[in-house]
């Protein structure tokens, strides 16, 4: 279905393997609390594509987690779907006008949570259905591996291709190197965080052209950026 990152946040264990299962199955990096406090500190350390969120849980309420999240500019549009026994019409607009961006009611099918996820991200993250990406004057095409800035062909290599499409995917937020790493090179990669300057400078120079600015932004003491 999709490679997304997913974090789950359901109280309940048994429900939560089976959502963990699923999504899991589908190709998707899931991550999984049981709490509302601990679940904001996964999203600062790492953002996902996707929040499952439960209204019920520890500590810090689904409802009130949703409102924190929406409230931060790094997270104001990070798709998240509420889990709920609640079915009452004004609880469900309440998780909607909270920022929710769907919800779904316990008992449910798990195929129909997925169906529901998949229909999120093909609009807030299309590089992962395959979709061309585009940011000002670059385009870049995940299926044919092809990257364009002003209709003309840019040659980049392997690495320098999955941070610009990392970057495009995600346009404006600032990534650290830790986080560049993890998303780049994977988790378990021994690099220094040093190769994402070496890597960040190829790209620039790959995607320069004569008279246009540099879409890449270095924020002093915190990472890079694609755009403002």
């Amino acid at each position: 279905m999709m490679k997304a990152s997913v974090l789950i946040v359901e109280d309940d264990p048994a429900l939560s393997e089976l959502i963990v299962w699923h999504f899991a199955n589908e190709g998707c990096k899931v991550r999984v609390t049981a709490d509302g406090e601990e679940a904001l500190e996964l999203v600062r350390e790492d953002i996902p594509d996707l929040i499952v969120l439960d209204w019920m849980i520890e500590n810090v309420p689904g409802i009130e987690v949703c409102r924190q999240l929406r409230k931060a500019k790094e997270t104001a549009t990070v798709p998240v779907i509420m889990l709920t026994a609640r079915g009452e019409e004004e609880d469900r607009i309440r998780g909607l006008k909270t920022g929710a961006d769907d919800y779904v009611t316990k008992p449910f099918s798990p195929r129909e949570l997925l169906a529901r996820a998949e229909a999120l991200l093909r609009r807030s993250r299309p590089a992962l259905t395959g979709s061309l990406l585009i940011h000002g004057d670059i385009e870049l095409d995940p299926a044919a591996h092809r990257v364009r800035r002003g209709g003309e062909a840019l040659h980049l290599g392997p690495t320098e291709f999955r941070l610009l499409r990392h970057f495009m995917e995600r346009p404006g937020r600032v990534h650290s190197r830790a986080q560049l790493l993890d998303a780049v090179w994977g988790q378990d990669a021994e690099i220094d965080e040093r190769t994402v300057d070496v890597h960040i400078r190829r790209l620039r120079i790959a995607i320069a052209v004569a008279g246009k600015e540099d879409p890449i932004r270095t924020v002093r003491s915190a990472g890079y950026a694609l755009g403002d």
